[in-house]
């Protein structure tokens, strides 16, 4: 392999492990929202009146 071409593979493997890694923290370190959330309509107005 010439040098360019290891020097190419060294920055693209860098590149692509930092965003990898960057996104799993952002994740992981978001504080807990579930206690936010709303329920969900499992069902619409319409469907309550006959046909």
């Amino acid at each position: 392999m010439t040098t360019s071409g290891l020097l190419i593979m060294i920055v693209s493997v860098t590149t692509v492990a930092s965003l990898w890694s960057w996104c799993l923290y952002k994740v992981l370190t978001q504080p807990n929202e579930s206690e936010n959330l709303q329920p969900v309509e499992l069902h619409t107005p319409d469907m309550d009146q006959p046909e």
